[in-house]
């Protein structure tokens, strides 16, 4: 076929690929052609004349012994020849010499011209799927926007992103919102997969901590900068969040940054998400300052951090007023399994009262004892 460089170089264009990608792939699809219309077994490869912007199908045969087991079986034979029979036509060859035999797809007429288009086709659609599956890949976790183009009858929602479309299960849907075709919403990428039987299916979120973070980094310029940065986020969709943020310039104020002039960056944020609350909260190294700061607004007096058997942070109890406990626990124990996300740790709550009166009674029965050994000594 001539001038196919020609058109690798328009179809890369036209699809925005790489060009050497694109003539790889009309290799391909030249050798699987050769394999349809003259002989599957057959040993094919493509090679590229550029003088004359052309692909070659070469047929590759390999010299063998004459009593290779090779040559029985019906498969592998058309790849192989007898070195006695190789010499009959050039005496001069070898074992394991390859001898070539150039094919032409054009004489097979209309069926190897429609079987060639076909190929080329699957390839290079492969070849853009392959593309975007590396760009949305990489995306993982980011901010995305689109438009809706349709609502199924399980209330999954598909967007139209770009070059592709994207779906928003309702599972990945802050409660209580909904969309009709036409509505343009954001989301962050959570999964992207890739079957033969499906092709590539990019899956959004709008429940995701990530997504709280993206929208965060659009609405606040230090942090899409980087001088304040997200350490941890939580979230219970549509309720409420915590997120611990850390200053990385001393003149800025990270919960201040964030929150912004009457907190218009902040609401701006919760707004977007169904009216969540978000704490914003400083981080530490310090676990059991980070911890009280987490259980705000509750007013914690004492935090001990147990570890477990390999070193690690594994569990914080909380001595606290018992007129705080409610406020740490939270309507519904929203504010505890926040903390609880937030710091990865399993928090056990203790009010100071039953504390004193623990401590009370062992130091009662420690001074029984005493009296009782005076007693007998």
């Amino acid at each position: 076929m001539e001038k196919i460089l020609d058109i690798a170089e328009a179809i890369a264009h036209e699809k925005g690929l790489m060009p050497d990608k694109v003539l790889e792939a009309l290799k391909t699809a030249f050798v699987q052609t050769a394999k349809r219309v003259i002989n599957k077994n057959f040993a094919f490869v493509a090679e590229v004349d550029p003088t004359k912007k052309s692909i070659r199908v070469i047929q590759t045969i390999t010299v063998v012994e004459d009593n290779d087991e090779r040559l029985q079986d019906e498969e592998l034979a058309p790849a192989y020849i007898a070195i006695s029979e190789a010499r009959e036509y050039d005496d001069q060859v070898e074992l394991d010499d390859q001898l070539q035999i150039e094919h032409s797809i054009e004489e097979y007429g209309r069926t190897g011209a429609s079987q060639l288009h076909r190929e080329i086709e699957y390839h290079v659609q492969r070849l853009v799927e392959d593309e975007i599956y590396s760009k949305y890949q990489s995306k993982i976790g980011t901010l995305v926007s689109g438009r809706v183009t349709r609502v199924d009858s399980q209330n999954a929602t598909y967007i139209e992103v770009d070059e592709i479309r994207a779906v928003l299960p309702m599972k990945s849907r802050i409660k209580g919102e909904s969309f009709k075709v036409g509505d343009h919403i954001k989301a962050v990428v959570r999964r992207v997969n890739m079957s033969k039987d499906d092709g590539m299916q990019i899956e959004l979120s709008r429940t995701s901590p990530k997504f709280l973070e993206a929208l965060l980094a659009l609405e606040v310029p230090e942090i899409a900068e980087g001088t304040v940065v997200i350490e941890r986020s939580a979230r219970i969709p549509g309720e409420r969040a915590k997120i611990a943020i850390l200053s990385t310039h001393p003149q800025v104020d990270a919960v201040g940054a964030t929150v912004g002039v009457k907190g218009v960056r902040i609401n701006a944020v919760s707004d977007e998400l169904i009216g969540e609350n978000i704490d914003c909260i400083e981080y530490t190294t310090i676990p059991e300052l980070f911890i009280s700061r987490t259980m705000s607004p509750a007013i914690i007096s004492h935090v001990e951090i147990v570890k477990n058997e390999e070193g690690e942070n594994e569990k914080a109890i909380i001595t606290l007023p018992s007129d705080q406990k409610s406020k740490a626990i939270g309507k519904s124990g929203i504010n505890i399994r926040l903390a609880s996300m937030l710091t990865g740790m399993q928090i056990e709550l203790i009010e100071s009262d039953e504390a004193s009166s623990q401590d009370t009674e062992v130091e009662e029965k420690k001074d029984g004892v005493d009296a009782l050994e005076a007693l007998f000594n």
